[in-house]
């Protein structure tokens, strides 16, 4: 079995071949073979003055080539009647060249992921059984046993889904609160006073009217605003406090607040 030796940079025939093929630019689909054939038979010769086994097999190839200069010489065959397409004698080269090229990226790969792997070291597997304890628990009780079991899963279960929409509930109204106070400071942008019943204008639903005065009650302990009822269950005049306004007010004598 001979052996290969790496000749100026070239592993093998091919190697040579697709070196001097992208070397000079070519279309690998359009090799200009007189040019390629010159060039490759200059390496032969330097080959033969190294080593006799690989000069015979450049050979091989070189030969190859040579045969394929003289076909391109010779008047071809029309392959393709409509087109006037003619036999191409480079398409079986052509197809060895890129089945070359692409065992050769799969080999470039293959050496890359050797190279990484060879810089990792596995750790053998440890006995941890001491820590955990039984790996494996059987499960002893008759069928009521696992029916209320299962039940008791239901519930917890309900009852932590039931929970977090309460917690989303809250979220969301927190968040409807701090858009109401905006909303009931934008009233006042362009007038000083405004009352209640033309804050819910438009939409008179038990949610926004609670809502609505949970805002007037937040800009109240902000010092924001000042409230004013006049009569029991009447309209609340609101008036906007400018900064430095704020006047603590008098307590409010309930006796004298009369029926609507």
């Amino acid at each position: 079995m001979g052996y290969k030796v790496k000749l100026a940079s070239f592993e093998g025939p091919f190697d040579l071949l697709v070196y001097l093929i992208e070397h000079n630019k070519m279309n690998i689909y359009d090799i200009k073979v007189s040019e390629i054939t010159a060039q490759y038979l200059e390496y032969i010769e330097e080959a033969k003055a190294h080593d006799v086994n690989v000069a015979q097999e450049f050979m091989v190839l070189a030969a190859e080539l040579i045969e394929l200069k003289s076909a391109m010489l010779l008047p071809r065959e029309i392959v393709d009647e409509e087109t006037g397409e003619l036999e191409d004698p480079r398409k079986q080269l052509v197809a060895r060249i890129l089945e070359y090229k692409q065992f050769k990226e799969m080999a470039s790969f293959l050496a890359d992921q050797a190279e990484l792997t060879s810089h990792m070291r596995s750790k053998p597997q440890e006995d941890l059984t001491s820590y955990t304890g039984e790996t494996e628990e059987i499960l002893k009780g008759d069928m009521d046993s696992f029916a209320s079991a299962f039940l008791a899963f239901l519930t917890r279960k309900q009852r932590l889904e039931e929970m977090h929409k309460t917690y989303e509930r809250i979220a969301r109204v927190k968040m409807t609160l701090e858009n109401k106070v905006n909303q009931i400071i934008g009233f006042f942008k362009n007038k000083k006073q405004v009352k209640f019943s033309e804050m819910i204008e438009g939409d008179d639903s038990p949610f926004n009217r609670v809502i609505t005065f949970m805002s007037i009650l937040e800009l109240l302990r902000q010092h924001s605003i000042r409230a004013e009822q006049k009569k029991r269950f009447g309209d609340i005049d609101l008036e906007r406090i400018e900064p430095g306004e704020y006047v603590e007010p008098e307590p409010i004598d309930d006796t004298e607040l009369v029926e609507a």
